[in-house]
């Protein structure tokens, strides 16, 4: 079922830092590739560097066995692990929208299926007047949202589709990821967001979730399914 032609396109951006973005958008490129379909990952933005490697691009390039160039993968990367548009300021740098587009139209001319990572949370701002929504509404993708489960989720989830919607972006769905596996109530929290959010969920992802289970969103987000609530 994962084989069909229909090429599959997604911005990824999540409630906030270390909700697991880079996890899902690892976990579903190795999914959809388990299956044949042509799928690559692209970072356009990263910050947080140790000797010259930033731990999302590694692994967003193994999940796509090294598929694309370090051009393509990503535009701007900077070394601080703090918020892009303070360390494009600090190397004395701009963000700009045209060299990520460029990149985009090269990989998505080349490849089927393209994840787009987003940088921290949906309303991360790329320069003075930039905000990662531009980015978003300029390559007209559907947007995932990656929910870390844990402590304040609901919260984060309700607000985050609220701010998506605002900016004119269409939410193709939700995915819960464990972040914390000892919280206590996450499939309440988890209901509690279903039943407001107006969209999708399209997978429950464990605490390490396996590949199985990422085969079972890439299904979800490909063929439209929702997934039961208990």
């Amino acid at each position: 079922m994962l084989t069909g032609m229909t090429p599959l396109r997604l911005f990824i951006t999540a409630t906030d830092t270390d909700a697991g973005k880079t996890f899902v958008t690892a976990g579903l490129t190795r999914a959809l590739r388990a299956v044949g379909r042509d799928a690559v990952a692209m970072k356009p933005v990263a910050s947080g560097f140790e000797a010259g490697i930033n731990a999302d691009l590694a692994e967003l390039a193994a999940a796509a066995s090294h598929t694309l160039s370090a051009q393509d993968l990503n535009q701007y990367g900077f070394e601080p692990a703090i918020a892009p548009h303070r360390a494009a300021e600090l190397a004395g740098e701009a963000i700009e929208l045209a060299p990520i587009l460029l990149a985009w139209q090269r990989v998505s001319a080349g490849h089927a299926d393209v994840l787009v990572e987003g940088v921290g949370g949906f309303a991360v701002p790329l320069g003075p007047r930039l905000m990662q929504a531009d980015l978003m509404r300029d390559l007209g993708l559907p947007v995932l949202l990656v929910v870390g489960v844990r402590l304040g989720c609901i919260n984060h989830a309700l607000l985050s589709a609220q701010a998506i919607r605002a900016a004119g972006l269409e939410l193709v769905g939700w995915v819960a990821n464990t972040i914390d596996p000892a919280m206590s109530e996450a499939a309440a929290s988890i209901a509690a967001i279903a039943a407001r959010i107006e969209a999708p969920l399209l997978g429950r992802l464990r605490h390490g979730a396996n590949a199985a289970e990422f085969a079972l969103v890439a299904e979800s987000l490909l063929l439209g399914n929702r997934i039961a609530m208990p």
